[in-house]
């Protein structure tokens, strides 16, 4: 039940954007956001997939009582997906507008998918992050914790588009920020859980397999 919220909460990031774009900054902005949306789920998924994967490996190492090669899956997987982020970060600012274009956007929209697709490529590594954590959370035994940082940065998220889309005006670009502080947050947050001495998986030092 906690991953299944957990889903949905993090899916309602951008169902809260598109609310507070449509109905404070306008419907040209709204269909911006919507036309480029797709291409940063794709980058993010990568999270949830690296994630999905590399705490299936942790949980079966933990098992079988190899809580040394567990933790090096582990770090190894964190590491990968920060140097992973950081790739695809650099080629989706680099390439957002000819994707955009690919994707059918027109003139009229494409600065705004360049600029609110931009905001949130450049945080690309924290949501990556943030949906790994999520699975290692279910590994470490702290499935609540997920569940709740998820439900708070969701309403985070709220609160902040409703401060800087509807009190400052900032427009697509403050919808953007308030998506990606509230995902920077909750991963700065479950990072410094995963750090603590009370879970069974820990950030280490170690061999590292390209297998």
């Amino acid at each position: 039940a906690p991953s299944i919220v957990m889903m949905i909460f993090t899916s309602i990031y951008y169902v809260v954007d598109g609310f507070f774009v449509s109905n404070y900054v306008g419907k040209t902005p709204f269909a911006a956001l919507n036309f480029i949306m797709p291409f940063i789920m794709v980058l993010s998924g990568t999270g949830f997939m690296l994630g999905t994967g590399g705490s299936a490996l942790v949980a079966k190492e933990l098992g079988c009582g190899h809580r040394e090669k567990a933790n090096r899956i582990f770090t190894m997987m964190i590491g990968f997906v920060v140097v992973v982020g950081l790739v695809l970060t650099v080629l989706g600012i680099a390439f957002i507008r000819p994707i955009a274009r690919l994707m059918g956007a027109s003139e009229s929209i494409m600065e705004d998918c360049v600029l609110y697709g931009r905001v949130n490529i450049a945080f690309t590594t924290a949501f990556m992050l943030q949906n790994v954590f999520q699975s290692f959370l279910v590994v470490a035994e702290r499935p609540r914790v997920g569940l709740l940082v998820v439900i708070a940065a969701g309403v985070a998220n709220m609160v902040l588009d409703a401060l800087f889309v509807g009190v400052f005006r900032w427009g697509i670009a403050g919808a953007a920020v308030a998506t990606v502080l509230s995902q920077l947050a909750s991963c700065v947050y479950v990072l410094c859980v995963l750090f603590g001495r009370t879970v069974p998986v820990r950030i280490g030092f170690g061999r590292y397999s390209l297998r």
